[in-house]
């Protein structure tokens, strides 16, 4: 019991601890991607600014009528008015042809200005709507628009431990937000205003994430949450800290990562390696006004805070499986004892039995499941106890059987042989008196009445001898639902007269038995003729055979079966007696069911059988499977 309990104990505190594991990482998993979520909330929000304050400034009457009518300067100081309340990195406007013809940052206008234009312009007049997102501008374009803006917008790549080929050096890729919004003058487009913001070195959406989402907790001296916005697999903006505690600017993500993310348009959850802490960590792809994966969003938990409470919380599971296993083994040992007082008195009890007393004591009968126990021991002590008397009752019929069938055999032996000889002399002299032909009728019927009389005799004499004789067997490979097919094939025609069914059904899957095959027909022909005998016409005689076990041994069972008179009580126990016959005086001499059962005994089998006055008699033999034949 104490083995089992630990063991239980053990087995739960696997499962146990696999569950809190897998619960914890579930949890931060969840979380982590509800954060993602929020972030990205946060990162649209920026852009939904741009494109709101934009399409408000392009509904302005006084912007329209300045474009209409060519009036540069006052669509510049319209254009002004919206930079007091945004105040964006990049500002402008285009005429409907894309032709810039304000940049507000630009140190020169005029003409200089169109040297490039700007995406987010071109996007929006091919649209002829509202444009907002993402974009990515080289540092050449985004010296047109700002180039305060150029020179701070440049990034120097760290090493990458997964590329140690690679040198530092400069990213001038610039990630931005931004929108574009088309100016109408009726239903005419007469120009576009544009603006966005740079995101390269940028704190403001990063850390306004770990302020909403994470609330800037900390957990020993270091950030519970980070938030990263990566322009392809490099971190641009981040409020991830490097060892020496500045942000982690122009680091990259793992290859896998990059693989899963921008390779294959996935979002991305599980726990990874930021930098030097492991995270549980989310990120989903970044496009642009164009549909391109140009970057990633990311945010991370902590793992050390979630593997401190997953050890915590394991360590309170262990303290109660170990009590739960100490209070489990100290009742055990209570109930044990409770349980093995009685149990011992029932393993004496069966010792008891084991050396023939089957009146055994075995204490006080208990009230629970144990007093149940004690009575079905009782019940099973009284049905031995019956069984041993039955079985001793019936190997002493059997004992008294063999020995008066061997005392009846020597007896009939020698009675047998003294009356041949005379017998045969007897026969013999009365077939020729016969032949002569001057005997007169009388003289010739009552000769004839001798001849048969003494032929019925000399029958009589050969049963004798066929039941005392002890004939060595003939054993052969038999299959025994073939043997009876051949019986029944031989007393179809009898059976068919009297207007008796006689049917077989066989076992298909009866092995091949040793025994010998005109001894054993002979006993099956003996039994089917006497059901004959038995059975008015129209009843049914039926065979089966079927597997079957007799005392641990296994074998066949033939179960011979009649509609007939059946057998009257007084005179089963006299059936295999010899020369005792329920035929009339002439048809039979007794012997018969005598042989059979001496030949079947012989085969190690036995003979037995059931029956119904007026309903029918049922024979059932049984032999085994070994080969053990004399």
């Amino acid at each position: 019991m104490i083995a089992i309990t630990l063991f239980i104990g053990a087995i739960s505190l696997m499962i146990g601890v696999n569950l809190l594991y897998r619960s914890v990482v579930n949890e931060a998993g969840a979380r982590v991607g509800q954060d993602l979520n929020v972030a990205r909330v946060i990162y649209d929000r920026q852009i939904e600014c741009v494109r709101l304050a934009l399409e408000l400034s392009a509904s302005t009457p006084s912007l329209a009528d300045a474009l209409s009518s060519g009036n540069e300067p006052e669509a510049a100081r319209a254009l002004n008015a919206v930079a007091l309340k945004l105040n964006p990195n990049i500002l402008g406007i285009s005429d409907s042809q894309g032709r810039i013809i304000y940049r507000r940052e630009a140190e020169i206008q005029g003409d200089a200005l169109n040297t490039a234009p700007n995406p987010l312009v071109v996007k929006a007049l091919e649209s002829k709507a509202t444009v907002a997102g993402s974009l990515v501008m080289d540092n050449q374009e985004l010296a047109l628009e700002n180039p305060e803006l150029a020179r701070f917008a440049p990034i120097r790549v760290r090493k990458n431990p997964e590329d140690m080929e690679a040198q530092p050096h400069e990213m001038t890729k610039a990630l931005m937000v931004g929108a574009a919004a088309p100016v109408f003058s009726g239903d005419r487009l007469v120009g576009v205003i544009y603006g966005g913001f740079l995101l390269n070195k940028d704190t403001q959406i990063v850390d306004k994430i770990g302020e909403t989402v994470f609330k800037n907790e900390k957990y020993k001296g270091r950030s519970v949450g980070t938030a990263t916005i990566f322009y392809q697999n490099l971190r641009v903006a981040t409020s991830v800290k490097d060892p020496q505690g500045y942000r982690a600017i122009g680091t990259f993500a793992s290859e896998e990562v990059n693989s899963r993310v921008l390779g294959k348009g996935e979002k991305w959850t599980d726990r990874a390696k930021v930098l030097d802490e492991w995270y549980i960590t989310a990120y989903e792809p970044l496009t642009d006004i164009m549909g391109r994966r140009v970057g990633m969003l990311y945010v991370g938990v902590l793992e050390a805070k979630y593997n401190d409470i997953r050890t915590k919380a394991i360590s309170v599971f262990v303290k109660i499986i170990l009590a739960s296993a100490a209070i489990a083994i100290i009742l055990g040992w209570l109930i044990t004892r409770r349980i093995m007082a009685p149990v011992s008195h029932l393993i004496q009890a069966s010792a008891e039995i084991s050396r023939g007393n089957f009146t055994p004591d075995i204490g006080p009968i208990s009230r629970d499941d144990i007093g149940q126990l004690q009575r079905k021991f009782l019940k099973m002590t009284t049905a031995l106890k019956e069984r041993e008397e039955s079985q001793k009752a019936q190997s002493e019929i059997r004992l008294i059987q063999s020995e008066k069938q061997a005392s009846v055999g020597k007896l009939a032996a020698g009675v047998a042989h003294e009356i041949n000889n005379p017998l045969t002399a007897v026969l013999t002299f009365t077939h020729m008196i016969l032949r002569r032909t001057d005997l007169p009728g009388e003289v010739r019927s009552d000769l004839e009445t001798v001849a048969s009389q003494t032929e019925r005799v000399r029958k009589i004499v050969k049963s004798l001898l066929d039941f005392s004789r002890q004939s060595a067997l003939t054993p052969e490979s038999l299959d025994v639902n073939g043997l009876i097919q051949e019986s029944v094939k031989l007393l179809e025609n009898q059976a068919l007269i009297k207007g008796v069914s006689l049917s077989f059904r066989g076992d298909d899957n009866l092995p091949l038995f040793t025994l010998d095959h005109n001894q054993c027909q002979s006993v099956l022909i003996n039994m089917i003729i006497n059901a004959l005998d038995a059975t008015p016409s129209g009843g049914k005689i039926s065979i089966q055979t079927k597997r079957a076990s007799l005392e641990n041994a296994n074998g066949v069972e033939i179960k011979i079966s009649d509609t007939g008179t059946g057998i009257a009580s007084e005179h089963m126990d006299k059936l295999f007696d010899p020369f005792f016959t329920t035929k009339e005086v002439g048809k039979g001499t007794g012997l018969g069911l005598a042989v059979s059962a001496g030949i079947i005994q012989r085969h190690g089998g036995s003979i037995s059988v059931n029956s119904t006055l007026g309903e029918g008699t049922a024979f059932t033999i049984w032999l085994p499977m070994a080969d053990n034949p004399e």
